[in-house]
C-alpha cells in the first residue's frame, strides 16, 4: 500500500468557523432557519451531523457562513478533535474547523476516521494540562499523517462507513420506535383516548375509574453514588454521569473497579435513568454493567407500573419538573418534586393492555441500543488496524 505522509490542508480546504457573538450577547442573531452547529453536536453525531439545538436567523447568517452538506466538522475547543461530517448545509462557529476535501486526494469518510482512530489523540496531547481545552488552527495544520491513495482511502471508508450505516439505521428505527410509545402514551394518559372511552364518564376531570398517582408512589428514586476524586480512575466500569447518559461512554469517562461501591449504584443493560441535575433527561442504558453517578437517579418501578411505562410518563412530566427547578447556577429539582407531579392510571386490568404494548417497544429499544453497542465496538476495534495497514484491504 503506497502511503504519502501528509497535512490536512494539503487533502483540501481548511477554515475555521465564524461567529462573533454568543446567545446572550445578541439574541438577535439566533432562533431563524439555519442551522448552528456546536462542538457537543459535533460530539453526539455519527459519521453524518443532522441534528443540532440552535439555529441562526438571517442576521446570524449575514455574520457566519453556511457551509455545504460533506464538510468536515472538526472541533478545536472543549471537545478536542471529535468530528461529524455534515448532512446538511449548516452554520458553526470559531471552535470548529471546517474541512473540505478536494476530490482528487481525498475521501472525507477516511480523514474523519483517521481523526477517530489516530489523530485525535495526538492532537489531544497539546491541551493536556491546560485550564481549558483549545487547540489552534495552526497546531492542527502541523501534524503530518500517513495517506494512503485515493481508492485505498474509499475501500477503507467503505468498510468503516457500513458499520455505521447500521447505526443510524438503528437511530432511526429508535426515534420511530420512541415517537410512537410517546403517542401512544399521550392517547392513553394525556388525553384519555383509550379504547372504549367513549363510553366512559369524565368526573373531576378522570375517566371514572381512574385515580391519581404521585410519581414517587410508583417507583424507588435512587440517587447515585457520590465519587470522590480519588476514586476515579481509567480502569473499571463506567461511571454514568449526564454526558453519558446523552451520548454514552466515550474517551473521557471516569472508571472504576466498583468493587466497593454498593449493589445499588451497579448498573445493567435496560435501567431506566432519569437526571435531575443540571439538564433534565430520561433514558434507557444499554451500554453494559457500569456505575452511576450523583446527580441521576436509578428508577425502579415498585410494581404498579412498569419501567416502560415510567420512560415515558417522566419524559411527559419533564415540562412539569421544569417548573419544580431551582438554583441559581446549576437548575435542579428537589426529591419533593417527584410527590407532586401526579399521572393518572386505570385500574389494572385495563392498564395491562397499554402496558404490554409499552414493554414490548421497551425490549426493543433496548435490543436497537444493544446492537448499535455492538457494531460500534466493531468498528473502533477495525478502524485502527484499517488505518496502520495491519489488515490489507
Amino acid at each position: 500500500m503506497s502511503v504519502r505522509e501528509l497535512t490536512l490542508d494539503q487533502l483540501g480546504e481548511v477554515a475555521r468557523g465564524r461567529s462573533r457573538h454568543r446567545p446572550r450577547d445578541a439574541a438577535h442573531l439566533y432562533g431563524g432557519p439555519f442551522p448552528f452547529i456546536q462542538t457537543g453536536d459535533v460530539k453526539r453525531a455519527n459519521l453524518y451531523l443532522t441534528e443540532f439545538e440552535q439555529t441562526y436567523s438571517e442576521a446570524g447568517l449575514a455574520q457566519s457562513k453556511l457551509w455545504p452538506a460533506g464538510t468536515l466538522c472538526i472541533t478545536i475547543a472543549a471537545n478536542i478533535a471529535d468530528t461529524a461530517i455534515l448532512g446538511i448545509d449548516a452554520c458553526f462557529p470559531d471552535s470548529v474547523i471546517g474541512f473540505t476535501a478536494d476530490a482528487e486526494k481525498a475521501d472525507t469518510r477516511f480523514v474523519k476516521y483517521l481523526f477517530d482512530g489516530v489523530l485525535k489523540f495526538k492532537y489531544r496531547s497539546f491541551t493536556q494540562g491546560a485550564a481549558q481545552d483549545n487547540l489552534s488552527q495552526e497546531k492542527l495544520l502541523s501534524i503530518k499523517f500517513p495517506v494512503p491513495e485515493h481508492k485505498i482511502q474509499r475501500r477503507i471508508a467503505d468498510i468503516l462507513s457500513a458499520y455505521d450505516d447500521l447505526i443510524e439505521n438503528n437511530r432511526r428505527r429508535i426515534a420511530l420506535l420512541e415517537e410512537a410509545a410517546r403517542m401512544l402514551y399521550r392517547e392513553w394518559f394525556v388525553h384519555f383516548r383509550f379504547p372504549g372511552h367513549e363510553h366512559v364518564k369524565i368526573i373531576d376531570g378522570l375517566p371514572e375509574g381512574w385515580e391519581l398517582f404521585a410519581l414517587s408512589d410508583l417507583a424507588d428514586f435512587v440517587n447515585g453514588y457520590p465519587f470522590k476524586p480519588s476514586e476515579l480512575g481509567e480502569d473499571g466500569l463506567p461511571i454514568v454521569k449526564i454526558p453519558e447518559l446523552k451520548s454514552g461512554v466515550t474517551d473521557k469517562t471516569p472508571r472504576n473497579s466498583g468493587e466497593m461501591i454498593p449493589e445499588r449504584y451497579h448498573l445493567n443493560d435496560g435501567d431506566l435513568i432519569f437526571s435531575w441535575s443540571g439538564t433534565l433527561a430520561v433514558n434507557i442504558w444499554a451500554s453494559g454493567p457500569a456505575l452511576l453517578n450523583q446527580h441521576l437517579f436509578l428508577v425502579l418501578p415498585t410494581g404498579r407500573v412498569s419501567s416502560a411505562f415510567m420512560l415515558f410518563a417522566l419524559r411527559e412530566a419533564l415540562t412539569a419538573f421544569d417548573n419544580h427547578t431551582v438554583g441559581a447556577t446549576m437548575k435542579h429539582i428537589r426529591r419533593s418534586a417527584l410527590d407532586r407531579v401526579l399521572v393518572a392510571l386505570p385500574d389494572r386490568t385495563k392498564m395491562s393492555i397499554v402496558e404490554d404494548s409499552l414493554q414490548l417497544m421497551y425490549r426493543q429499544l433496548i435490543v436497537l441500543n444493544q446492537q448499535s453497542q455492538k457494531l460500534a465496538q466493531a468498528r473502533d476495534l477495525l478502524l485502527p488496524r484499517l488505518m496502520t495497514g495491519e489488515i490489507a484491504v
